[in-house]
């Protein structure tokens, strides 16, 4: 008996000992394997990258930014059928394990065994663990580590909270080179075009068929294993209760039909916009946050005004380089003989992107009625091209603007951009050497409507809108008005149009009119309705350079403008961009506007966390209505121009439309004002104006700034720019005229003289007066006065007077 309790009494011992070394070999592993690993706090902390999405004013999603594109979805708003395929294919024991599954475990080792195949037998825990650890490398001591995570998410976090992460986190292939898809939204919206609530059960069980492999059930390159996977998961769905054997059937009939969303800025036109605001948002908040942090970002574009104004800025571009650039020859030329099939061959000709309703073609037959065409047919995400073959003709009369005939023009083979016209035939077609932009925005808000910053964001994405540092020109002078009405001068106030020589550094300049005409004494008004710069800079040079300088700033149109009379008539450079909003004061009545392409910006939480429209609302947040006043917006914006300074140069503007140098405006219909601009040599021509309720800017020039041509003004080439989009965009709108502020008084004057007008007399018009000013009752030119002989001399040579003090004379 004492033998036998000796016994055991070892084996307890030995039993205990060994428990003890267990023990602390377990406790040593955990130790070693649970290093570095995520606590509870940094597992419920956890957050997946998530895309950022980018709409239009109207909610029109117009681009998305993601390193891993993924759009979050609570688990409450996901299918049930969806979560169902998902557990069926992926792990039908989740909401039993407790993130480890035994029985899968023993399941792989026996299929292992058995076949000498590899099975997996990762839980939906697991799988999400794994995005927890820096490395993928299919190691015992990785596996070990992953189950530990997994064990510590269970504590962390509910089923249904760890079931969300997972099917916002897996990763679900690749349609479209470099856009990789993760979680079920993203994956619906990029397959199928749907969201997740729009999925037919054939679709949910082609999602779920893919974590596994997402590249082996490609829908195109492995359709057949595809289509196997995805009824091989309707019959694991059968087997565990989910769908009837009738469903499974029906769903397994369902072709696999893929339908690709197309989201892109260039959809819209809208290339050059979306980029501007995605460097906006990038500056602002960091890379990080904008391709991970799940943004929401509503910004200001319209899209319909969008498409109008490309389509006004290409129509003008393409009509300057028919006019000017002549001919150029194809985009490139195939060779026919070589090429089995024509439209294969034409199809590896990447066109531009953006440039609808353009098309290329390819010149197959030349004869006498024109050059016959091939159409280049649609080519699928997959690849393959579309065996449908289209073709058109050219006519004479739809390349004569070249001045060649079609066999001089053109070459079989040769690769060429067309474009269909109402009779049928084709017109040719060709990209403009020439560039420029187009500027839409709200004058009262600073809100950018549309911005197209070239011919086309595909070919280049230099954003001559907001990046083209260029010299404005003549549209420069309404500044320099500005600061004279703003600092005593009428819109009636004569000024001499005559040559003048400025002596500056030992150097003499004498500038001209862009007629090479002066016309003698001239009222302010005639000046900048005729764009007169020997006017501008005698009032340059008797307002005070230094104080048109300091207004140049406060308007935001040129930061550090040298103190020099040449840069009264533009010389300075700036964008697009700054022209508008500058202008834009000026029609808002003087208050400072900020320009922005932004409208809000939501988190991931739909917390804002930047909105563009700062004003306080007073009584916005009353519960009910209790019979007190409606809510007010508090308007706290800084006033740059005195509102009535800011409503002479508009009256002054709108006569640069009515009888300056952009009267081919008046056939727009509605009340404009605006200015030209045309730079030496013609490198760039302007035209910035605007209506009551919207400013529009328009440039044009060479990236390489070279002279457009003899004869190239801005009222030739940018002002029908203008005309064309402000015809489309104010279509709907009513004539409403300029809003005149309290205290201006508007006399009748004579539009030569300046003079208070008679009664019956001809040549009259409606001048605009700030209190305390009237027209004139004698001819008093600025910068000159009479001297003891009662002779017109320059100001600066009347001893009692010294040079740029502003008086009137």
């Amino acid at each position: 008996m004492r033998i036998v309790l000796r016994f055991f009494g070892f084996l307890f011992s030995a039993g205990f000992v060994a428990f003890l070394i267990g023990s602390a070999v377990m406790a040593l592993g955990y130790m070693h394997f649970s290093r570095d690993l995520p606590d509870h706090a940094a597992l419920a902390e956890y957050e997946p990258a998530v895309m950022s999405r980018v709409h239009a004013a109207d909610g029109t999603l117009v681009a998305e930014y993601a390193r891993e594109r993924r759009l979050y979805l609570p688990i409450e708003t996901i299918p049930k059928q969806l979560i169902a395929a998902f557990l069926s294919a992926e792990d039908k024991n989740f909401y039993s394990h407790l993130g480890v599954d035994p029985e899968g475990i023993a399941r792989a080792v026996v299929t292992n065994l058995s076949t000498g195949t590899t099975q997996g037998a990762s839980t939906i825990t697991q799988q999400v663990a794994k995005n927890f650890l820096l490395t993928s490398e299919q190691t015992y001591e990785r596996k070990i580590r992953e189950a530990l995570i997994a064990l510590r998410m269970e504590s962390a976090f509910t089923k249904d909270q760890i079931l969300e992460l997972y099917l916002n986190e897996i990763f679900l292939g690749t349609i479209v080179p470099g856009r990789n898809l993760h979680g079920v939204a993203a994956a619906a919206l990029e397959y199928f075009d749907k969201s997740v609530h729009e999925l037919t059960l054939a679709e949910s069980a082609y999602l779920a068929a893919l974590p596994k492999a997402p590249n082996n059930y490609h829908p195109f390159r492995q359709r057949e294993a595809a289509i196997g996977r995805r009824n091989w998961v309707l019959d694991r769905m059968l087997d565990n209760g989910f769908i009837t054997a009738e469903e499974a059937e029906a769903a397994k009939a369902e072709p696999l039909e893929i339908t690709p969303r197309r989201i892109s800025p260039n959809l819209l036109g809208a290339g050059y916009f979306v980029e501007e605001a995605r460097r906006q948002i990038a500056s602002r908040y960091g890379d990080e946050t904008l391709y991970e942090g799940g943004l929401s970002i509503r910004t200001t574009l319209d899209p319909e005004m969008q498409a109008m104004a490309r389509k006004a800025l290409i129509d003008g571009l393409v009509r300057y380089d028919e006019e000017r650039g002549g001919w150029r020859g194809p985009v490139e030329t195939l060779d026919l003989a070589a090429a089995q099939d024509w439209g294969v061959a034409l199809a590896g000709v990447r066109p531009l992107a953006d440039v609808q309703p353009w098309e290329l073609a390819v010149v197959l037959e030349i004869g006498a009625e024109g050059a016959r065409v091939g159409l280049r047919p649609d080519v699928a995400i997959s690849g393959e091209v579309d065996a449908t073959r289209r073709t058109g003709t050219i006519r004479p009369e739809g390349l004569r603007w070249t001045g060649d005939s079609v066999d001089e023009a053109l070459d079989i083979g040769d690769v060429v951009y067309v474009e269909a016209r109402d009779d049928g035939s084709y017109r040719l077609r060709q990209v403009p050497e020439v560039s420029g932009a187009i500027v839409a925005m709200d004058p009262h808000t600073g809100r950018v409507k549309a911005m197209v910053g070239g011919f086309s964001y595909d070919q280049s994405e230099f954003n001559r809108a907001t990046q083209a540092l260029r010299q404005p020109g003549s549209s420069f002078k309404p500044f320099v008005y500005a600061t004279a009405l703003d600092n005593g001068y009428t819109p009636s106030s004569i000024v001499l149009d005559e040559p003048i020589t400025i002596q500056a550094g030992g150097e003499a300049w004498s500038p001209t009119n862009y007629d090479g005409r002066p016309t003698g004494p001239r009222t302010l008004r005639y000046g900048i309705e005729r764009s007169k710069n020997l006017m501008t800079v005698r009032l340059a040079q008797d307002v005070g350079m230094p104080l048109v300088v300091e207004y140049a700033r406060r308007f935001g149109v040129v930061d550090d403008m040298l103190p020099v009379l040449s840069m009264s008539l533009g010389a300075g450079e700036t964008t697009v961009l700054r022209m508008v909003t500058g202008y834009s004061m000026f029609v808002n009545g003087g208050k400072r506007i900020r320009p922005t392409l932004i409208d809000r910006i939501q988190d991931r939480t739909g917390e804002t966390i930047f909105r563009h429209d700062t004003r306080d609302c007073l009584g916005c947040n009353a519960e009910d209505w209790r019979g007190q006043d409606e809510p007010q917006l508090v308007d706290d914006r800084e006033q740059v121009l005195d509102p009535l300074t800011a409503y002479q140069i508009t009256s002054m503007m709108e006569g640069v439309v009515e009888r300056g140098t952009a009267t081919s405006l008046r056939e727009v219909g509605k009340p404009l004002a605006g200015k030209t601009g045309t730079t030496n040599e013609a490198k760039d021509v302007w035209f910035v104006g605007f209506a009551p309720d919207l400013t529009v800017g328009v440039y044009i020039g060479f990236d390489q700034p070279k002279p457009l041509g003899r004869g190239v003004t801005g009222g030739g080439y940018a002002a029908p720019i203008f005309g064309d989009f402000m015809k489309m965009a104010l279509a709907d709108e009513p004539a409403t005229p300029f809003r005149v502020p309290p205290g201006i008084k508007l006399i009748p004057v004579n539009a030569t003289s300046g003079l208070r007008a008679g009664a019956g007399e001809g040549s009259v018009i409606l001048e605009a007066f700030k209190p305390g000013t009237a027209p004139p009752d004698n001819y008093a030119i600025i910068g000159y006065g009479a001297n003891e002989d009662g002779e017109l001399v320059p100001q600066e040579a009347l001893q009692s007077i010294g040079a740029g003090t502003g008086g009137l004379y």
